[in-house]
């Protein structure tokens, strides 16, 4: 049973995140930066990076959920390992993820990074889907986090982190392909998709799958990850991040966009998946698709990424606190049954908030 929580990183997506779980846990916050706004939890500041203030900060704590960028979160792993504390992320960095899977093989508490919304909740769909067949064939899982009225070549804003968003367009993204675990370059693969009467492109990138190609490694002739973008975006992130070469300065890179792409207050969430196998002796195909807009909980405005990623996460600490997934060691996304997901407290949001279309 986890009491008390500790929630590392108070931004756009943390501080819902603390929000959320100050409903049923007792919640204390830390980031780096003073924080004006009054919350339902408490508040402190401090450096993240610090070992000792974090294990200042872990040692009445149960668990830990990080909404740090990717790069901090090996170390605070590392530390909430050796004080027995449950861990949880939203990482979709690669190598963040290994390392954390390498520790959790001698941990006694849980570790369940990628609890986001990609990884994270395409990943527990995508399971749900393709646990109904008896055979399957392909698995194509697709999400954008996009301003709900797009302007530019680029049609984006920065809802999340820019680093995170350079990471997973310059690292390689893994798939299934004809059978075999691959690496592929991201930002390739382009393929045109259609959602609620509205064109969008569809593009490869890294980290959307988490652990999934190992789980179904021999056991489907296609898996893979796309992120979702107004047409157009992908080939001025190819020009930018390759062909003046800005992939070699990621922080540059961020200042620009972050420079050029001022961040909306309307923006909305596409969740796509469809899954390809025998089921009930006939080749069928299973489809998911919706999209989310902001809420107001509280009397606050949520933007859709925020409310998206934080209700996901919440919803796994929640799981694990009720004893519903296991009690130690690594989480895979998709082995959360995705009925029990969507029933769950903060699960459930998901569909009372779904998008009237």
């Amino acid at each position: 049973m986890i009491k008390k929580i500790g929630v590392l990183g108070l931004g756009k997506v943390g501080s819902l995140v603390a929000t959320l779980l100050s409903q049923k846990y007792e919640v204390q916050g830390m980031d780096q930066f003073d924080i004006n706004e009054k919350f339902s939890f408490d508040v402190l500041k401090g450096d993240v990076s610090n070992d000792k203030n974090i294990r200042d900060f872990l040692k009445d704590k149960d668990a830990v959920v990080s909404c740090l960028p990717y790069f901090l979160n090996i170390k605070i792993a590392e530390t909430a390992v050796d004080m027995g504390v449950h861990y949880f992320d939203l990482t979709e960095d690669v190598p963040t993820l290994n390392a954390i899977q390498k520790m959790a093989k001698n941990s006694k508490s849980v570790l369940a990074p990628q609890c986001g919304l990609a990884p994270g909740f395409i990943g527990i769909l995508g399971a749900g889907l393709y646990g109904q067949f008896s055979e399957v064939r392909a698995v194509k899982l697709r999400v954008g986090a996009l301003p709900l009225h797009p302007m530019g070549q680029l049609g984006y804003s920065f809802t999340w982190s820019a680093e995170g968003v350079i990471n997973e367009y310059i690292n390689d993204a893994e798939v299934i392909h004809n059978g075999e675990r691959k690496m592929l370059s991201s930002l390739d693969d382009v393929e045109s998709i259609n959602i609620n009467g509205r064109q969008y492109e569809a593009f490869l990138t890294s980290g959307g799958l988490g652990t999934m190609c190992e789980t179904l490694d021999g056991k489907v002739d296609t898996l893979n990850y796309k992120t979702i973008r107004y047409p157009g975006h992908r080939d001025g992130m190819k020009l930018l991040l390759y062909d003046l070469l800005l992939k070699n300065d990621r922080e540059l890179a961020k200042n620009i966009l972050n420079n050029a792409l001022p961040l909306v207050d309307e923006d909305i969430v596409l969740v796509y998946a469809a899954v390809e196998g025998i089921m009930d002796g006939k080749l069928r195909r299973k489809e998911f698709s919706e999209s989310y807009r902001r809420i107001t909980l509280d009397n606050k405005e949520w933007r859709a990424i925020s409310w998206t990623t934080a209700c996901s996460i919440s919803a796994v600490v929640d799981l694990v606190s009720e004893g519903n997934l296991s009690k130690k060691g690594f989480i895979k996304q998709e082995e959360i049954p995705f009925e029990m997901f969507i029933k769950s407290h903060y699960g459930s949001m998901y569909e009372t908030y779904k998008d009237a279309k």
